[in-house]
């Protein structure tokens, strides 16, 4: 790989660009906007003002859909899920499933998942 290469991927890296970018195009592509040049710059905005906590960073997952795949995960309809179970749904979101401090046999009910989800969003915004 040439040096001019490696550079370039080590600033990607560095600045965490392309993650960046999957997430803008998600955003775009789970909101279909008519102007997709200025909900882009919109969602940067909203990524600066979070960081800055004088508002709420973009999100793909609202309550509703929260709640709709906890039901999908709690298949038998008891009203909570295994930490297995939370930490494949956390994966399938592209969320980080470190430092999960739930013991084995525990029982995330549905409170708790929609929680510790957005606690992991916020998180995964954080870093820009």
């Amino acid at each position: 790989m040439a040096a001019g290469e490696q550079q370039s991927r080590q600033y990607l890296e560095r600045h965490r660009l392309p993650e960046l970018l999957h997430r803008l195009c998600a955003l775009l592509l789970y909101h279909r906007p008519e102007k997709p040049r200025e909900f882009l710059i919109q969602a940067l905005e909203r990524v600066k003002a979070g960081k800055r906590a004088e508002g709420e960073y973009p999100h793909l997952m609202d309550e509703a859909n929260l709640g709709a795949m906890f039901e999908l995960l709690d298949v038998v309809g008891q009203g909570h899920i295994t930490p297995a179970q939370f930490r494949e749904a956390l994966k399938t979101l592209g969320l980080s499933t470190e430092d999960l401090q739930f013991e084995a046999d525990a029982n995330i009910t549905l409170d708790v998942f929609k929680e510790e989800v957005k606690k992991k969003m916020l998180e995964s915004w954080a870093v820009y």
